[in-house]
């Protein structure tokens, strides 16, 4: 997983994530790995690819889901350290 970069949407629901996700996965070459309630209302999507096409889809995944609901946070780590896979299934 070190020589891709690992993105990340939080929204409140989950439905503003499938509308998200839907973006972010035509909006770049990109494979969503999975997602994790967080709580309270929260839900979060993985992504990984390169770093540039992660970019383009956590940026147009934040934006359309921004239409519909809230976007609590989105992050781009790039060349993620391969331990971080240890953290959940997610990132397999």
């Amino acid at each position: 997983m070190a020589s891709q970069a690992l993105g990340m949407i939080e929204t409140k629901g989950l439905v503003t994530l499938i509308e998200a996700s839907d973006a972010a996965l035509k909006a770049a070459d990109v494979e969503m790995t999975g997602w994790q309630k967080v709580g309270s209302g929260l839900a979060c999507g993985f992504f990984v690819g390169d770093v540039a096409s992660i970019k383009a889809a956590v940026d147009a995944g934040a934006e359309a889901a921004s239409r519909i609901g809230e976007v609590a946070a989105i992050q781009v780590i790039a060349r993620p350290h391969d331990d971080l896979s240890n953290v959940g299934d997610f990132l397999k």
